[in-house]
């Protein structure tokens, strides 16, 4: 794998507004969760926006002649990722929303690399620690405690919401090492591994949903304002930021398009006070800039950095590709969990279902994902 080279000011200038539009489409998916669960159970919330964003990427697949994958290990493989990339995140963010500020959810889908490098280096064994990489563990684990305000006291609807969102983030963190494992390096397209993803957790969902939450509303029977936040999660934060994410990759090369997770959160609380008229307490601002601090620490974006080496890949290696959305091939394909939205936060040709970004780089794993 060679090291990639930094596109010039043409290329960044005509990347640009993808990608703060991108930032814009990934950060608002919180606020569309808050107007969702108005008027919605989060788990019909999220069978609703997986249903759409299901839709939204078999359409696509069909536009572009690519297909579903074949092999039965592979959909094994997605039931899993489906359930807790997908259904489960989706829906913590829908039962956070209830309890904390939209700006605070976004707050929360920002930590998901924080969980990815401990799981990937524990659990699955795909990457190792460094002494740089355990200080931005640290330091992010630090921003954590003090977005929650621990010195407040554990405790209240409130306080079990920013949980609930940590949890969720932290399902990212899990399924994004579990998908290098076990999914990366398919000669299916990110596109179809995707819309493959979704249609799992809708699976799941389905079977699932009515027990615990009941019969779903009628679309007919909810107010405008829900009826678009819904169709914004599935068909927009997952169809045309997939589209939008996979451009910037190839014009501005995957590491630099993975620094929209950095970006996410300042829309996130621009959407919140805005358009709800949110506000944040001062610690939880200040704990956000020093979870991203230990984020960019532990993914090699500040301090002593290790010199990469291009490595020469066999042509069936390369040949893992994402053709079907002109993006070139890389040896470590990855699928990251819809929002996540986060999301989803530097690794490449993978993508976020509902807003979140995807990410490959073996050197950097833990790299975004937005709800």
């Amino acid at each position: 794998m060679t090291v990639e080279s930094a596109p010039d000011r043409a290329a960044l200038r005509s990347w640009l507004p993808g990608y703060l539009a991108l930032a814009a489409i990934w950060g608002s998916s919180f606020l569309f969760i808050k107007i969702g669960v108005r008027e919605l159970h989060p788990l019909h919330l999220t069978l609703y926006r997986v249903g759409a964003g299901a839709l939204t990427l078999l359409i696509l697949l069909v536009a572009l002649r690519d297909r579903l994958p074949r092999e039965p290990r592979v959909w094994a493989h997605l039931v899993v990722t489906g359930g807790i990339g997908v259904a489960l995140p989706f829906t913590l963010f829908g039962y956070g929303g209830e309890r904390v500020e939209s700006m605070l959810s976004g707050i929360w889908n920002a930590t998901t690399p924080l969980v990815v490098l401990p799981m990937a280096v524990l659990v699955f064994r795909t990457e190792r620690i460094t002494a740089a990489r355990a200080v931005g563990l640290g330091l992010g684990f630090l921003g954590v405690l003090v977005v929650l305000g621990v010195w407040q006291g554990a405790g209240g609807s409130h306080f079990v919401g920013q949980l609930m969102c940590f949890g969720a983030a932290a399902c990212y963190g899990v399924v994004i090492p579990y998908q290098k494992k076990f999914v990366a390096g398919r000669s299916y397209s990110g596109l179809a591994l995707s819309a493959a993803q979704l249609l799992m957790a809708l699976a799941l969902l389905t079977i699932v949903t009515p027990f615990v939450a009941g019969v779903p509303p009628m679309p007919t029977a909810l107010s405008g304002s829900v009826l678009a936040s819904m169709v914004a999660l599935g068909a927009l934060g997952t169809g045309l930021a997939f589209l939008i994410h996979f451009r910037n990759i190839r014009v501005a090369g995957a590491s630099t398009a993975a620094t929209v997770t950095y970006v996410i959160p300042v829309f996130a609380v621009l959407a919140g006070a805005l358009v709800l008229d949110e506000r944040l307490t001062w610690h939880q601002p200040v704990g956000a800039v020093v979870v991203l601090l230990g984020v960019a620490v532990t993914q090699g974006l500040i301090g002593p950095r290790r010199r990469p080496r291009a490595v020469a890949l066999p042509t069936s290696a390369a040949g893992t590709s994402a053709s079907a959305a002109g993006v070139p091939a890389t040896a470590d394909q990855e699928l990251l969990p819809a929002h996540a939205t986060s999301r989803s936060a530097g690794q490449a040709l993978t993508t976020r279902s509902a807003g979140t970004p995807q990410r490959a780089a073996r050197s950097q794993p833990n790299r975004c994902q937005s709800s």
